[in-house]
């Protein structure tokens, strides 16, 4: 199977934070999102809590914003 480009728009400190993080853990930012969504097709679900406390509540107004662009 072939493999395709994905664009996806994020607030840009944290996509630097997140690089700086997938760095240290020997990953690239397309191997981090890579692993976790295989984890989740693997496990049918997002493969983490998600609860009113975690993520913080700024992570859950995106959510609901960007929610009806979501397939």
């Amino acid at each position: 199977m072939g493999t395709i480009n994905v664009t996806i728009r994020m607030d840009e400190d944290l996509k630097l934070q997140a690089d700086e993080l997938f760095a240290d853990l020997g990953l690239s930012f397309t191997a981090a999102v890579t692993a976790f969504t295989k984890q989740a097709v693997r496990e049918q679900k997002i493969p983490f809590m998600l609860s009113r406390d975690v993520p913080n509540k700024e992570f859950l107004e995106f959510l609901r914003k960007h929610s009806e662009k979501i397939d």
